[in-house]
């Protein structure tokens, strides 16, 4: 279903984060007339095109979601890359997470980097991804009391998420390492290393 959002705005219902990835790829590979911006949610992918011709945008997105969802059903890769990202397990939170979930640190490692997480969402400060697919173990709430600051490229977890500290700044999520990457880098194109639907594969460095 395709609603109203908005003076500019189409919103598609995906009802999947799968099939919200697979629109929101295939909009920007071949963006429709007028569209200017595209962002994708859990089960929606929002459409802003001012000025475009609405019945003739509607119709479109229609046509695309209709073969985005064909082609999950058949099975068909979604074509998203896949990045790997080194971490030092040393943060500050490490041992309580491990108390936290009964298990050893080792464990709490080998739980992090032995899942493929796939970027759901950006959010909360430029660059910062949301990657589902942590291990059910490892889902623990945030800090009760959030950290003024938290140096980029810390490594954390909370409730279903695991995430890569774009920059420096407040938060309350656990950290459980460190990475040098970064993922966020304003003289790149694009700055953010994360785009929705990209794989993400954490190893031991």
């Amino acid at each position: 279903m395709i609603r109203t959002a908005g003076e500019h705005g189409l919103l598609v219902e995906t009802g999947s984060l799968e099939l919200s990835h697979r629109v929101d790829a295939a909009l920007r590979a071949a963006p429709p007339e007028g569209v200017v911006e595209v962002v994708p949610g859990p089960e929606t992918v929002l459409v802003v095109a001012p000025g475009a011709d609405q019945r003739r945008l509607r119709a479109r997105l229609e046509e695309v979601a209709r073969a985005e969802r064909d082609q999950a059903v058949a099975g068909a890769a979604d074509g998203h890359p896949l990045v790997t990202i080194p971490v030092v397990y040393d943060g500050a939170d490490l041992d309580s997470v491990a108390a936290l979930a009964g298990i050893s640190v080792s464990e709490v490692v080998a739980r992090h980097t032995g899942r493929e997480l796939v970027v759901g969402w950006l959010g909360f400060a430029p660059g910062f991804a949301y990657l589902t697919g942590l291990d059910p173990v490892l889902h623990l709430p945030r800090l009760d009391t959030p950290r003024t600051s938290v140096p980029a490229g810390s490594v954390a977890v909370a409730g279903p998420y695991s995430a890569v500290y774009p920059s420096a700044s407040p938060g309350g999520w656990r950290l459980i390492g460190r990475t040098p990457v970064r993922v966020w880098d304003v003289a790149s194109d694009p700055p953010s290393l994360f785009r929705p639907g990209t794989r993400v594969r954490f190893e031991a460095a």
